[in-house]
């Protein structure tokens, strides 16, 4: 079953509210990239795209984009006051050097030790895994944001990846449009659930075990 623009936005509101002042972060490609349009009033957040920008800002009003600033999904950004541009190769120094605090990226599956597989369907075309390894595995906080299950119904949290991972034990917590759940070392821990859903339709549509249900 496909994610509607309301699922998406409940997602990315939820995850706005992770943000803490000052924090550097970094937004994937997909749902990530809503969040920049909600994070809270007086909350400072320095954005990275690993294309090469620190200090992007919200979306752009339709007719207002720069066709020369975008992010590294190739959607148009704004630049806030102070951002600065660079080139890919400290662009991922600031990545591998492990001076984000928060990545928040998409899954196509993300498993209940926290392994995530973000970057390809073998048998499908894809223009590379990007900067999705380094951003999992060097970040201090990954958040994991994604629809609960595939188009076809199918679980995305399982026991254990069967696609090709991205990075293991990378996601700290995950945020889905039914609920927020936290990676921990003994297992997944439900922690809220989404509005219109319940705790029953959670468990139901989750392939891994939650420790405390």
């Amino acid at each position: 079953m496909a994610l509607g623009d309301r699922g998406r936005e409940l997602i990315a509101k939820r995850a706005a509210q992770e943000l803490v002042d000052g924090q550097l972060v970094n937004l994937g490609i997909g749902i990530p990239t809503a969040v920049a349009d909600y994070v809270p009033q007086g909350v400072n957040i320095i954005f990275h795209a690993e294309n090469g920008i620190i200090g992007t800002g919200p979306t752009p009003p339709k007719g207002k984009e720069d066709p020369n600033l975008s992010n590294a999904g190739g959607l148009p950004v704004t630049l806030l006051p102070g951002g600065v541009y660079m080139d890919s190769a400290e662009s991922f120094a600031i990545v591998r050097g492990g001076y984000l605090d928060i990545c928040m990226l998409g899954a196509l599956q993300v498993s209940e030790s926290g392994d995530l597989a973000n970057w390809i369907i073998p048998g499908k075309r894809v223009p590379g895994m990007g900067g999705g390894m380094e951003l999992a595995a060097k970040a201090r906080k990954v958040v994991v944001l994604t629809e609960h299950v595939d188009k076809r119904g199918n679980p995305k949290i399982v026991e254990k990846c069967s696609l090709p991972l991205t990075a293991k034990n990378a996601a700290n917590l995950i945020i889905t449009d039914l609920a927020v759940i936290v990676v921990k070392k003994e297992g997944l821990f439900l922690k809220e659930v989404m509005p219109g859903s319940s705790v029953e339709e959670v468990i139901n549509k989750t392939e891994a075990k939650f420790i405390n249900h």
